[in-house]
C-alpha cells in the first residue's frame, strides 16, 4: 500500500483521536490537584510517538504495560488502571525496554 493510500484511508480518523488526546491533556491541565504516574507514562508514550522510531504501536504499548513476569501477592484494586508505575519519565530504560 503506498503512503498516500494509507493517508487518504486513515488520515481523518488519526487527525479525530489526535484532537481527542489534546482535548484530554487540556482538561488534566485544568484539573487541580496532583497528577499521578498515570499522566507521566501518557507524556512518555507519547514522546515515544515524537521520537519516530519505528514500532510505535508496540513500543507504546510497552511504556504502559507491567513488563514484571512475577505475579503479585495481592492486587492493588479491582482492576486494570492504563499504566505501570514503575518507569521513570524519560528514563533509559523506559526506552530500552520499548524500542527492543
Amino acid at each position: 500500500m503506498t503512503r498516500q493510500h494509507v493517508l487518504d484511508l486513515y488520515f481523518m480518523d488519526a487527525r479525530c483521536k489526535l484532537i481527542d488526546l489534546a482535548a484530554f491533556l487540556d482538561r488534566v491541565d485544568r484539573g487541580t490537584g496532583d497528577a499521578d504516574f498515570r499522566l507521566t507514562a501518557f507524556r512518555d508514550a507519547l514522546q515515544l510517538l515524537a521520537e519516530g522510531e519505528p514500532q510505535r504501536a508496540e513500543a507504546v504499548l510497552r511504556a504502559l504495560s507491567d513488563p514484571t513476569t512475577e505475579p503479585v501477592a495481592t492486587a492493588p484494586g479491582k482492576g486494570a488502571i492504563g499504566a505501570w508505575p514503575g518507569f521513570g519519565s524519560g528514563s533509559a530504560t523506559l526506552k530500552e525496554a520499548c524500542f527492543r
